[in-house]
């Protein structure tokens, strides 16, 4: 197979080429309100991960979708972490995915067969993990390659886990370390080690799948997961959602090794600074802080790991369920408390 560097391509990979928060909000701002029917249990409301529609008592469809342009060269890995990511937003509703439809777009006179062909293999690879089809799609020819995927899931009404409904005294916790958007710069460069890379494809391609265990505990209030806008955007939607302030202690944070290197190195995506330009008024940063922090906590991850709140007293069984799914318990990073929608780093 002839050999080709995807991420030459594109020119922002992984959820790194999400529109910037403040953009994605005047944008969403000019869509007419539409129908609202009493079975929609979750919309645009609060900028969660997933729509969520009641079908019966027992049963609420989660629906999805996500894609993005490279951001590794190699084709199955590009397809497994499009698809891993994709379904983390199930997971994070706390639903159980049920199938994907493939979502296919590629410059057919750049790219031979076979490469296009890698990486709807890596993709349906992840589904056959996560136990679902891919039953069907769409492509299309584009300049850039493009892959995702459409995922629908179910969850109990009464189990759906929103972005909105933490609670103050909840703990925080992250279940992915963060770094990847670092990383995937430093792939660029080319200054990525081999070991790094494969701690990169590690955990953009490990599933979210405790999200669906965590459904069931009473004790998990909300839960989202840490993509393309970063630890700090991602936690204050939680916030803002919920009408609370999180106060977080850096140094409790899980950061990959290398990528803590090359954020010193001064290694970071333009998507981190679009990051802070968007919300960095509602974030306050200790001064004794390194000066590299705000890069690290608007850090784009793509297929990052779940934030979760939830009870003091719940802690220890979530971390249970988060080493049954991923073989790492997680770190407890914060809390939430009564307060405006802000964040505190300390």
């Amino acid at each position: 197979m002839e050999a080709v560097q995807l991420t030459r391509f594109s020119h922002g990979g992984g959820c790194g080429c999400k529109i910037a928060p403040a953009v994605l909000s005047n944008l969403m701002s000019r869509i007419p309100a539409g129908l609202v029917p009493p079975e929609l249990l979750v919309g645009t409301e609060t900028a969660d991960d997933a729509a969520v529609y009641r079908l019966n008592d027992d049963q609420a469809l989660v629906a999805t979708t996500d894609f993005f342009t490279p951001i590794v060269d190699d084709p199955y890995d590009f397809g497994r972490i499009a698809a891993t990511n994709a379904l983390s937003d199930v997971f994070a509703m706390g639903g159980r995915p049920i199938l994907a439809l493939a979502l296919v777009g590629m410059p057919l006179d750049k790219l031979p067969a076979e490469v296009i062909g890698r990486i709807l293999e890596g993709g349906a690879r992840v589904c056959r993990d996560a136990g679902i089809p891919i039953a069907g799609g769409h492509s299309i020819d584009v300049l850039e390659p493009i892959y995702g995927l459409v995922g629908l899931g179910l969850v109990h009404p009464a189990q759906v886990k929103r972005n909105a409904s933490a609670r103050a005294g909840d703990c925080l916790i992250l279940t992915k370390p963060l770094g990847i958007g670092i990383l995937s710069a430093a792939l660029k460069k080319g200054v990525l080690s081999p070991e790094a890379y494969a701690e990169m494809l590690q955990w953009t391609t490990t599933l979210n799948a405790a999200g669906t265990a965590l459904a069931a505990l009473d004790g998990v209030h909300a839960m989202t997961d840490v993509t393309g806008f970063g630890l700090a955007g991602h936690l204050l939607e939680i916030c803002r959602g919920s009408g609370l302030t999180a106060r977080v202690a850096v140094e409790t944070l899980p950061v990959i090794a290398e990528a803590a290197r090359h954020l010193r190195a001064g290694v970071a995506t333009g998507a981190s600074g679009r990051n802070w330009a968007s919300y960095g008024e509602a974030i306050t940063l200790a001064a004794d802080l390194p000066p590299e922090t705000q890069k690290l906590l608007t850090d784009p991850q793509t297929s990052g790991g779940l934030l979760i709140a939830c009870a003091p007293e719940v802690v220890a069984i979530v971390q249970d369920a988060i080493i049954a799914a991923q073989g790492s318990r997680g770190a407890v990073i914060g809390r939430l408390e009564s307060g405006p929608g802000r964040i505190h780093f300390s």
